[in-house]
């Protein structure tokens, strides 16, 4: 098969239409993948009809305040409980952790108050001191239920039906809830000095009772009080954290136009590092095994000793030595010969990571361009969690039978609070209660509401996915101007960021969309096996373990090459403007010709980069910490007084590394784009004066073609 041949067939045979006229992008283009469009502009008016359905239903105010037993909201205006914004629970000891009290789910009377308790006390002593201490009676009074105001009925009586508490103990709010004040007293647990109380039935109790009730509220107490120090840190330190992230990205930016000059310097120091580190290693191990030689039982073979636990007995052996020797001079070897065979492949991908620092010089919007994916993928969120909590929020009350006997078979049964007296339910079980439980309803939209949620965190993924898709179709199509311009920078288009974005829009939203929907699909099918298995968790079935583990490493190995092949795909539709998958079947076969040049150049790519943000991160976070820590001299008064100085420290170091990754995303995507169009220009054009090369100069040196010809001014 000759040249001409080659290039109308390609080198796997499949048919190639040439084009001689072919100078980069198209800008003659048609909508592709027309019907995903369609789907696409439904679903996401379907999405913004789901979103104003659960706005009419839902009430956010369920997640922002507590309700009470009777379904009403505490500290919500113009109600009875608009002054009583804290929960209180009648029995604490009834609730069995800290989750079941912010869930509503606790089987004891709950009531909105306006103040917790300050003080031990109970119904029955209260009740005793009556006549002589009322005051006491009206303290306690506002713990019972609002109405009840007769102390002439029996204990018993009102203990069975809850109209006041056994008990009141110390408490503080929480999350708008009142729980036990726990305090430590020489390492004792008290509530208000004391280690025991009266539970108000006639026992004695300690208030280590509590804590099962009560498990974890210190440790979130104390969670609240480091929130507020480290609030306090950010509001003194916030613009020292943005000059911290300003300079990330000076150095950001001074690190891409480095790469131009510096890209094969880095690389080889590595590569020469890494040969000396093995060499070293390998003279050491020969050292070990020559140093041992001699000593009583060091000539002993591993399956002689057997299974060690103390990996030292190892390090001991002659053999282990030889072993680790012979392991590492393969691995030199082998690095050797892929370095010797290899070397041109790695000239070029050097050159081609040049060159994406040049194009990006040319093209210097490209680099803020992922502040727009990132505003995009940040509506995206807003709106799902705005969304989520509305659906959320939708039911309607639900009452349920609240009974003291476990054998009650009415309990746990719905009810209707207004009729509950009525029926035989307090007869066959005395102190039945019919308490609110949850949110939910019996109408067909509160029947699906799980679907409808699982509808938001499809079309959610799909819309992220489809933003993430739209910035690489138009960084693609903007370095694929630059590579095509036969005179750079001459020929480059005027605007070539906004004129890319324009056709992805205007005439590839199908195909974006098609290919963000095979990653959606997949991505969601991974977070269901993830719940899945969250929900397996506690099951002895070994099978199903295992079987979940594959099918979710499966999936996850399919998400990696979708996002893969989807990213050459863009770069395809950019340049020619075919639909999502004769774009993702020329990219695949492009590179698949390719193969070994795609290795060499990945590899590389992502050692510079992971190189470059651990740069520029290390640096401006050793920056920041001599400047918190008050060690540069210059600047030790401007350091404000902070709590922590770890946290704006890990803040800038953490920001530093994203701010430094949305940069070099942006450099990757240029490598990537140039890549595909010098694999294209190398099938389509044979450097001669009808068929020239659109590489530079320094790319077809490397190539070691005959001479470019010469380019007309």
């Amino acid at each position: 098969m000759d040249r001409n041949e080659e290039n109308y067939y390609g080198k796997y045979g499949e048919p190639r239409k040439f084009d001689p006229k072919f100078r980069g992008p198209i800008h003659n283009r048609h909508c592709t993948d027309i019907i995903c469009c369609v789907i696409f502009i439904v679903v996401i008016l379907g999405y913004i009809a789901l979103g104003v359905v659960a706005w009419v239903h839902g009430d956010p105010r369920k997640v922002v305040y507590p309700t009470d037993s009777y379904g009403q909201f505490c500290g919500q205006r113009d109600t009875l409980n608009e002054n009583k914004t804290i929960l209180f629970y009648f029995n604490i000891l009834k609730c069995a952790s800290p989750v079941v009290l912010i869930n509503l789910q606790c089987p004891t009377t709950q009531l909105c108050v306006s103040k917790c308790p300050d003080r031990f006390a109970t119904y029955i002593d209260v009740l005793a001191s009556y006549r002589y201490r009322p005051d006491q009676w009206n303290y306690f009074r506002q713990f019972c239920k609002p109405g009840f105001n007769n102390p002439r009925k029996s204990v018993a009586q009102v203990l069975r039906d809850e109209d006041c508490p056994s008990m009141i103990v110390p408490s503080r709010p929480f999350l708008k809830r009142c729980f036990p004040d726990f305090s430590t007293k020489n390492g004792v647990l008290t509530v208000a000095n004391q280690t025991t109380f009266k539970d108000g039935r006639g026992k004695t109790r300690n208030v280590t009772d509590l804590r099962e009730a009560a498990n974890g509220i210190n440790n979130v107490l104390d969670a609240r009080s480091v929130g507020m120090k480290i609030f306090e840190d950010y509001a003194i330190s916030w613009y020292w954290i943005l000059i911290g992230l300003f300079i990330a990205m000076l150095l950001s930016l001074l690190f891409l136009v480095l790469l131009r000059f510096t890209a094969g310097v880095l690389f080889w120091i590595f590569i020469f590092g890494v040969i000396g580190i093995i060499g070293y290693g390998i003279w050491h191990c020969y050292w070990e095994y020559d140093h041992l030689k001699g000593i009583p039982g060091s000539d002993l073979t591993v399956y002689d000793i057997g299974f060690q636990t103390d990996f030292k007995v190892y390090l001991q052996l002659r053999q282990t030595w030889l072993a680790f020797m012979i392991i590492l001079c393969g691995v030199e070897v082998i690095i050797i010969l892929m370095l010797i065979f290899l070397r041109n492949r790695i000239r070029i991908a050097i050159a081609l990571l040049k060159e994406g620092s040049r194009a990006i010089g040319y093209i210097m919007s490209t680099l803020f361009y992922p502040i727009v994916t990132f505003l995009l993928i940040a509506i995206c969120i807003s709106y799902w969690a705005v969304t989520a909590v509305f659906l959320a929020t939708s039911g309607e009350p639900v009452y349920k039978v609240m009974a003291n006997q476990t054998l009650c078979k009415y309990a746990n049964l719905t009810c209707d609070p207004e009729t509950f007296n009525m029926t035989n339910v307090t007869k066959l079980c005395p102190g039945a209660q019919c308490t609110f439980a949850f949110y939910g309803g019996e109408s067909l939209y509160h029947k699906y509401i799980f679907i409808f949620q699982l509808a938001n965190a499809f079309v959610f993924l799909w819309l992220v996915n489809f933003a993430i898709a739209l910035g690489q179709c138009t960084l693609a199509g903007a370095f694929a101007s630059y590579y095509w311009a036969y005179r750079k920078p001459a020929d480059i288009p005027l605007w070539p960021l906004f004129s890319s974005f324009g056709r992805a829009i205007r005439y590839h939203t199908g195909s974006l969309a098609f290919g963000a929907l095979i990653l959606a699909i997949v991505q969601l099918i991974r977070v269901i096996l993830e719940y899945l298995d969250h929900k397996l968790k506690g099951t002895q079935n070994s099978f199903t373990r295992f079987l979940l583990c594959c099918l979710k490493c499966c999936f996850w190995c399919l998400e990696k090459f979708l996002k893969f092949i989807n990213r050459n795909a863009y770069i395809m539709i950019a340049i020619y403007g075919k639909n999502f998958c004769t774009s993702a079947k020329d990219a695949f076969f492009l590179l698949m010709r390719n193969v070994v040049r795609v290795a060499v150049l990945d590899k590389v790519t992502d050692f510079l980069l992971f190189l470059g943000k651990i740069l520029v991160a290390g640096g401006v976070g050793v920056l920041a910490f001599f400047f918190f820590t008050q060690r540069i001299p210059v600047f030790a008064q401007e350091v404000p007084v902070l709590n922590y100085y770890w946290v704006p420290l890990l803040t800038v170091i953490i920001g530093s590394y994203l701010v430094a990754h949305g940069f070099f995303s942006v450099y990757a995507m240029c490598v990537d784009t140039l890549f595909l169009c010098f694999c294209e220009d190398l099938e389509r054009n044979d450097g001669s004066t009808a068929k020239p090369y659109f590489m530079s100069a320094s790319l077809h040196r490397i190539l070691g073609k005959k001479k470019l010809s010469p380019k007309k001014a």
